[in-house]
């Protein structure tokens, strides 16, 4: 086949005061470089736009660095091979690997990972199967150190990784299952499809007023993707020896100014509470693991997924944007023209 010559990839063009806006990116065309010796050219199918995204627009230190202005951004992405200078990869292969936001991707094939369709949709590899659902599964089995018969609570529920640890907490025996969003409509798929024993919209009333009537008698695990008043809720609710893993803190991404933090850290001496950060990146080892109990609990019906995908590059900007905003359920995802 006769390979492309030029690429379209969006460029951060400004850091972002608050909220991004359209102005901040731009869709650039630029050339694409033939693989070099251990070197793949991929064109990529699906791109995923996550949250952790939003940091990486500030010129900040960080567990992963910032992206630099007027350079492509990257991302996860899976892709099909269309030529190959690494043993190996053949042409036609599919792969994982984190060269998105751009059409064509030029990279050392040690940085990708094949993947099968007919295992799987390519798109779960960036979400229930991917990055999200290992997030999860880690978050919640091995940071939160969950047991059977707890009670525990999720932020951001209706998410990629929310809606997954709710489900595992429910399949591996917790006693109630809450989760807050932030529609009527996500609260109902909570309870109604993903089997959540309660869960309410936090834009209606106050999070603690709703958290302490879904979970009267207390949390023993809270998993929180969202920060600001959640967490301050869930440290009121939290049961002696409670477990708490920070994964996410979406309501501050955007903010000007440095956000207030809980102002009941003291309970956390008295009810002798562990708060623990997670990075995802730190659990690798339990990637063989996960992937076989997920596939399995999908094939069985007891994990279900949503994702929500625009059409296009020219879409990936709207997409993170609403990603941001909770304009979607389950993984957000840009597909690309096969």
């Amino acid at each position: 086949m006769t390979l492309p010559t030029t690429d379209r990839a969006w460029h951060l063009t400004a850091r972002p005061d608050g909220w991004p806006t359209p102005a901040d990116f731009a869709l650039r065309e630029e050339p694409v470089a033939a693989p070099e010796a251990g070197q793949i050219l991929v064109r990529n199918l699906v791109l995923s736009v996550d949250p952790y995204m939003r940091g990486r627009m500030n010129d900040v230190k960080s567990y992963v660095p910032p992206f630099q202005l007027d350079r492509p951004m990257d991302g996860g992405a899976v892709g099909v091979v269309v030529a190959s200078e690494a043993e190996g990869f053949a042409v036609g292969d599919h792969v994982l690997h984190f060269l998105g936001w751009r059409e064509y991707a030029t990279l050392d094939a040690a940085h990708a990972q094949k993947v099968s369709p007919d295992l799987a949709p390519l798109s779960t590899y960036l979400g229930v199967m991917g990055m999200p659902g290992l997030t999860a599964y880690a978050g919640l089995l091995e940071v939160a150190s969950f047991q059977e018969g707890d009670t525990v609570f999720v932020s951001g529920a209706a998410g990629a990784v929310g809606s997954q640890v709710g489900q595992i907490a429910r399949i591996k025996g917790a006693a109630r299952v809450v989760g807050s969003a932030g529609s009527a409509e996500k609260v109902e798929l909570l309870t109604k499809e993903y089997g959540f024993d309660a869960a309410f919209n936090y834009k209606e009333r106050p999070v603690g007023e709703q958290l302490r009537e879904a979970a009267p008698e207390g949390v023993d695990v809270y998993f929180d993707n969202v920060g600001g008043d959640h967490l301050e809720a869930a440290i009121d609710a939290m049961r002696p020896q409670g477990r708490i893993t920070l994964c996410g803190a979406i309501a501050q991404y955007n903010d000007a100014e440095p956000a207030p933090g809980p102002r009941n850290l003291v309970q956390v001496i008295g009810k002798r509470l562990r708060i623990t950060g997670m990075l995802v990146s730190d659990h690798d080892e339990l990637m063989p693991r996960f992937a076989e109990e997920t596939a399995g609990w999908i094939a069985s019906g007891q994990l279900k997924y949503h994702e929500t995908a625009t059409e296009g590059i020219e879409t990936a900007v709207d997409a993170f944007l609403g990603m941001l905003r909770g304009r979607n359920t389950g993984k957000m995802i840009v597909r690309l023209a096969d």
